[in-house]
């Protein structure tokens, strides 16, 4: 198997772009305006690996998922995490009392399973199966991984510029509404694909 750059490239610039728009940077977005970023990115950013490995190495099996109760799941941890940041809401201390939740474990493996949880059958998931079938399993890998970990990187930046100019409480309500509409948005998905 050798490394083309061109599918390196092609993979990396469609999962890019599908992932822009997608639930999961915005749920980045939200959780990194509350939680460590850094620990965010290190939980979300396995859970692509993971996804990655898993679309590559058996992306034909995904259909076979009960994409119910993925949803279904995937829209608990969403209305969870809207829960987690209302409930931050009452913090005192303004000098970053309220920017994370917990230590690393607990903020990676929230970050982590709101991912691994919800991208089961996405788009970029399928995308990377396809990219393998087609282009090779490990110039996608490497191309898919790193767009989907870019990405949660740039969400997670847009989210420490907007905590360090807007008050806390603010974000914290806002990134309440995000993941609340997520986990709505994510419901009616299950209901209705």
């Amino acid at each position: 198997m050798t490394l083309d750059p061109l599918a390196i490239l092609t993979a990396f610039g469609l999962i890019f772009l599908a992932e822009l728009p997608d639930k999961t940077m915005f749920a980045s977005l939200a959780m990194g305006t509350r939680m460590r970023p850094l620990y965010v990115w290190f939980g979300t950013s396995t859970a692509f690996v993971v996804h990655v490995a898993i679309a590559v190495g058996a992306g034909s099996l995904l259909g076979l998922l009960p994409t119910m109760v993925v949803k279904l799941v995937s829209a608990a941890l969403f209305a969870f995490g809207a829960f987690v940041l209302l409930r931050g809401g009452d913090d005192d201390d303004e000098e970053g009392a309220g920017r994370t939740v917990t230590g690393f474990w607990p903020v990676y493996t929230a970050a982590f399973m709101a991912v691994f949880i919800s991208e089961w059958g996405d788009l970029t998931q399928i995308t990377t199966a396809n990219l393998a079938a087609t282009n090779g399993w490990l110039p996608t890998a490497i191309g898919s991984a790193a767009a989907l970990m870019s990405v949660s990187a740039l969400a997670l930046l847009v989210g420490k510029f907007i905590a360090q100019r807007v008050p806390l409480k603010t974000v914290q309500r806002i990134g309440a509404a995000c993941m609340a509409a997520l986990a709505i948005w994510t419901l009616i998905e299950a209901f209705t694909g």
